[in-house]
């Protein structure tokens, strides 16, 4: 399915829902294609895989993009989709790890899927699996938590060179306070690092395949939030807005 189908497919359910956070999910769905598609190693079938890698998505409130990858890849049937948001559903505002086959951490309180990460890729390196990675999202406003830069030291200390932090640099909290340089900011906690266009597939890949030899990696994608939907795209009022009817049909008919 390709990211355009993705796309669409995230507002309509979010607008059938009335629940849901459209443009977090469209800012990192470029991110999570590459990921599923040519980075990651899992297995539909055994979700608890020992030697697959591990994904956590750290700012929760993006799941539509990760439930609608979910579904394509296998891991629950796409119908699920459709009962969103709903009393009894798997799928809820934030992922929940006990119902949902292949969410690794349940996330939304921001701050907390990055330290967990952290953990597990820890517990990797002291049980000798060397072959398994962990990867990790979390977003810019996520970054002004005091844990992630505790986990990000702690990281660099531990020379967790089978841990990616992917960082969703859409600006969405420069309003509240600027994050200036990223980058520089993790590399002076002890990481590499690297900045790309988190909608170029082109450079999320080779960024992601990328092996370190003493450090953890950062990847800091500039997105744009609401990506591929003129009308979200960098408007802080749709952050938790949830498209009306009339306005889905022309939402959807505008992306193309």
């Amino acid at each position: 399915m390709d990211v355009t189908t993705l796309q669409k497919r995230i507002v309509e359910i979010s607008a059938q829902a009335r629940e849901g956070h459209i443009p977090s999910a469209l800012s990192i769905l470029d991110i999570l294609t590459v990921l599923y598609d040519k980075v990651l190693r899992f297995d539909p079938g055994r979700p608890e895989w020992e030697e697959r890698d591990r994904f956590v998505l750290s700012k929760g409130h993006g799941s539509l993009a990760l439930y609608t990858i979910l579904a394509g890849k296998g891991f629950f049937a796409a119908a699920e989709l459709e009962a969103f948001g709903k009393y009894n559903s798997i799928l809820g505002g934030h992922p929940d790890r006990t119902k949902i086959p292949g969410v690794e951490v349940s996330s939304g309180s921001l701050g907390h899927g990055f330290p967990i990460a952290v953990g597990m890729a820890l517990g990797l390196k002291m049980k000798n699996n060397t072959s398994s990675k962990v990867f990790v999202l979390i977003g810019d406003g996520e970054a002004n938590e005091g844990s992630v830069w505790e986990a990000a030291l702690l990281a660099a200390h531990h020379s967790l060179t089978n841990l990616y932090c992917i960082v969703d640099n859409n600006h969405s909290t420069d309003r509240a306070l600027a994050m200036g340089d990223i980058a520089a900011k993790f590399s002076a906690f002890g990481w590499d690092t690297q900045t790309i266009n988190g909608h170029n597939q082109a450079e999320i890949l080779p960024a992601l395949l990328t092996k370190t030899t003493d450090k953890p990696l950062a990847v800091i994608a500039n997105c744009i939030k609401g990506h591929g939907c003129k009308i979200m795209e960098n408007n802080p009022a749709w952050h938790h807005r949830v498209p009306s009817v009339n306005e889905s049909k022309l939402i959807l008919e505008d992306m193309v």
